[in-house]
């Protein structure tokens, strides 16, 4: 739900935050307060972007704040300022716990359900602290006595841009801020072409800029600090793996740990390979299928225009995630999944032949 407000930005259609909800959130930090942020199990740009946003924010603002993570996540993001605070919950699990359960109000950004953070699930829920949830994920399933969940923005960082500017108006943003806020939007957007952009999104991206932050920098830091080792990875991927079954307009790539392993596989490198057979004149869905180290296989979906892969994901996946961008698992090997998977193309075979933009 979104409405015509007045804003730092102007008078803009923006996601309404609960005013009810928000004054009390403004009382409860009015004074200095133990916090705790966190995100999803492997965070991606969006993720980290907003979590360092409201780290940075809040940490102006004399909270004692503390990011903690479920689980590490790729070098490309790890520029922002704040990320040597960052702590790992898979490393030091028990440092974690005594945050959470130290924490006045913790923050959960970019997930809608307690099962996203995987082994951290426990640690993060079962303490005093006051819940805060933040996301642009349907359906939001956590415990948290504030959950602004608005499914139409484009990525989490819009929502914490928002969040922060209707927290304290008199703010001034800074470019560290900002790096953060931009990262995220530009990750979880495609570099600004994905139909969830809006004109708003546009004019937060110019007011991110106006703080000064080095927009450049952050491009290349995202995707032009490769490895040797990714980029033949995805090449073998593309000349390799990809298989297109023109009949459903659909492409999956399947990898197994032997071929991660091959290449010197670190976590992130499989990002955004998904993205590329929709390049392809006439494919509308692809999926990565990628073998897990304890066994079962992770599953990313994309897909054009008004094919819903979020529903292809909850129905056949055990999965969810956004109208062109979702996720899942399976529980038996690699061979089994794709020929699951085939068969839930088949389900939808009338729907991708008559996919629009």
């Amino acid at each position: 739900m979104s409405t015509f407000v007045k804003t730092p930005i102007g008078l803009r259609m923006i996601p309404v935050f609960n005013h009810a909800h928000i004054q009390e959130l403004k009382q409860f930090l009015s004074v200095p307060r133990k916090v705790a942020i966190t995100t999803h199990y492997k965070p991606d740009g969006d993720a980290i972007g907003s979590l360092l946003g409201l780290y940075n924010f809040l940490h102006s603002q004399k909270h004692k704040v503390k990011a903690i993570v479920p689980s590490d996540y790729p070098e490309f993001i790890s520029f922002m300022k704040g990320n040597d605070k960052v702590l790992n919950y898979q490393l030091k699990p028990k440092q974690a716990e005594k945050y959470f359960h130290e924490a006045e109000i913790i923050f959960c950004l970019d997930f809608n359900e307690q099962s996203r953070v995987e082994a951290m699930q426990h640690a993060m829920m079962d303490n005093k602290a006051v819940k805060v949830v933040i996301d642009h994920h349907i359906e939001p399933q956590i415990n948290a006595q504030y959950v602004f969940s608005f499914p139409q923005s484009c990525a989490t960082c819009e929502l914490v841009y928002y969040f922060i500017r209707i927290l304290n108006p008199e703010y001034k943003m800074n470019a560290d801020v900002a790096e953060c806020l931009y990262t995220g939007i530009m990750t979880d957007t495609g570099s600004f072409r994905f139909s969830s952009m809006s004109a708003d999104t546009h004019r937060i991206i110019a007011a991110l800029m106006d703080t000064g932050m080095n927009h450049v920098k952050i491009h290349e830091s995202v995707s032009d600090t490769f490895t040797e080792d990714r980029i033949r990875f995805l090449g073998y991927c593309l000349r390799e793996k990809m298989q297109l079954i023109h009949a459903f307009h659909a492409s999956y790539i399947a990898l197994t740990r032997t071929e991660l392993e091959q290449f010197n596989h670190q976590t992130g490198d499989t990002e955004g390979i998904v993205n590329y057979p929709l390049n392809i004149k006439g494919v509308k869905m692809s999926a990565l299928f990628t073998e897990k180290e304890d066994g079962g296989v992770k599953i990313s979906f994309r897909s054009k225009g008004d094919f819903s892969v979020r529903e292809l994901a909850k129905k056949f996946f055990n999965g969810g995630g956004h109208h062109n961008a979702a996720g899942g698992r399976f529980d038996g090997n690699l061979d089994e999944c794709v020929e699951h998977f085939i068969g839930a193309l088949k389900f939808y075979k009338d729907e991708l032949q008559n996919v629009t933009p």
